[in-house]
């Protein structure tokens, strides 16, 4: 199948409607049928304020972000990006072209027309 790779940046405090921001998103995406999501957090990183977050450092804690991905259609991209810019999240974002499919224990790749929807 052909779709996208989006990716949310959050910062692993930020949060939404009482829950942690990212808990939130994977959850809403979840409700909306996607068919999988991650989290993962970040060792180390900076943004546009040039200012290097380190979870190593004790008064930085909880400012390194989660990366919040989803490898979607183009129907639920636009959907996930609808609703994160409707709830008011402020997150980053990236949205790459993206070809999946599943590969199965007997060595085909299955993608495309024949698994359209099933994953």
């Amino acid at each position: 199948m052909d779709g996208s790779f989006l990716r949310f940046y959050i910062h692993e405090n930020d949060r939404l409607h009482g829950q942690l921001a990212w808990e939130w998103l994977l959850r809403q995406a979840n409700e909306l049928g996607v068919r999988g999501g991650s989290a993962f957090r970040a060792m180390a990183g900076f943004g546009r304020d040039r200012v290097l977050h380190e979870e190593r450092f004790f008064e930085l804690a909880g400012t390194v972000t989660v990366e919040v991905e989803f490898i979607v259609t183009e129907d639920e991209a636009r959907l996930l990006l609808e609703l994160v810019a409707r709830e008011g999240l402020r997150a980053f974002y990236a949205r790459t072209p993206a070809h999946f499919g599943i590969v199965d224990e007997k060595g085909g790749a299955k993608g495309g027309e024949k698994e359209k929807g099933r994953l």
